[in-house]
């Protein structure tokens, strides 16, 4: 287990997530946000391959992990905690199906603590589709700021959100009198 929230237990993504992850992936509706279209069978195998073989790299940064409820280990969705630049970037994504349950606002919130307390982040950011209200929501909610709105490489519009350590702004040095 990575980490827990209230419903859910976030872990690595294994095979046998395959039929959820592949139904999830090529769910048009899901995707509409990131790619615009789904990923086939062969795409998504290979996606979920290569999501796994990650785990045993040395010096691993990109962790896309399984989202699953502890009521019955069903396979809600994923999450990940990716480099982007000097920051790390955390995103979600759930089956149709569980929309509407909270668990975006759930695995958003773990993912933040994960990355802030765990993992020691300085930097956390998350960008959301100016369509993508159920997003905008989660993130507005979240303890990261709106920064700004940025054009997508595909011609869209994305709201960057961030969260930032606070900065050291000078460092006392070892002996020095305080006045």
């Amino acid at each position: 287990m990575i980490f827990e929230t209230a419903r859910l237990l976030v872990r690595n993504l294994v095979d046998a997530d395959f039929d959820a992850f592949h139904e999830m992936q090529s769910d048009i509706e899901v995707m509409r946000y990131t790619t615009g279209s789904g990923f086939d069978e062969a795409e998504n195998r290979q996606q979920l391959s290569d999501c796994i073989r990650h785990y045993a790299e040395p010096g691993n940064d990109f962790w896309v992990w399984a989202v699953v409820r502890k009521t019955d280990q069903q396979f809600v969705g994923t999450c990940a905690i990716v480099p982007n630049g000097e920051n790390a970037e955390i995103g979600y994504r759930f089956l149709r199906k569980f929309f509407g349950n909270g668990y975006g606002r759930e695995t958003c919130n773990g993912l933040i603590e994960h990355g802030i307390h765990v993992q020691k982040l300085r930097e956390i950011i998350a960008y959301a589709d100016i369509e993508n209200i159920a997003s905008i929501k989660i993130l507005d909610q979240s303890v990261l700021s709106f920064v700004e709105e940025t054009k997508t490489e595909e011609g869209g519009v994305d709201w960057l959100y961030r969260w930032l350590a606070e900065p050291k702004l000078y460092k006392v040095p070892a002996g020095a009198a305080h006045e």
